[in-house]
């Protein structure tokens, strides 16, 4: 088993922050070009209804893909991840309520948060030992 700090881990931590950081960067990016009307059509039939709040949704959320995106590709620090990890379980706990169906949806958009979730905890908690190595 690799130790905490061989290059073999730091290349798999490294991996897995920057899968995350393009998933969190096409994510907000692919809401606003080129498929806005997959995101709408995403959310009819949902609690949102009204078009502006629609719209207000889709940037909104698109805004904080982006940033959560290009904070984790810049500041790799335990707390981008933290925050990382707070809009992954508010975007999951907004879109199950607004669409609970997502969970059973052949692709996952749902399902997928769960390792991401693993990915962000293990980022986290690295970041937090470098820090408190740096501190001493």
């Amino acid at each position: 088993m690799p130790t905490p700090h061989s290059p073999r881990q730091r290349a798999a931590l490294e991996w897995a922050r920057w899968s995350l950081v393009i998933v969190w960067i096409g994510s907000g990016v692919t809401s606003l070009w080129g498929r806005h009307n997959q995101s709408i059509q995403l959310l009819q039939g949902t609690l949102l209804t009204d078009p502006w709040l629609q719209q207000v949704a889709i940037w909104a959320g698109s805004a904080l893909d982006l940033g959560i995106g290009l904070g984790m590709a810049l500041w790799p620090r335990q707390r981008m991840f933290d925050a990382a990890l707070a809009a992954m379980i508010l975007l999951t706990v907004v879109a199950t309520w607004l669409n609970p169906s997502l969970w059973l949806h052949p692709l996952g958009p749902l399902l997928k948060n769960i390792p991401i979730a693993a990915m962000l905890w293990q980022l986290r908690e690295h970041a937090q030992k470098q820090s408190q190595e740096s501190a001493s």
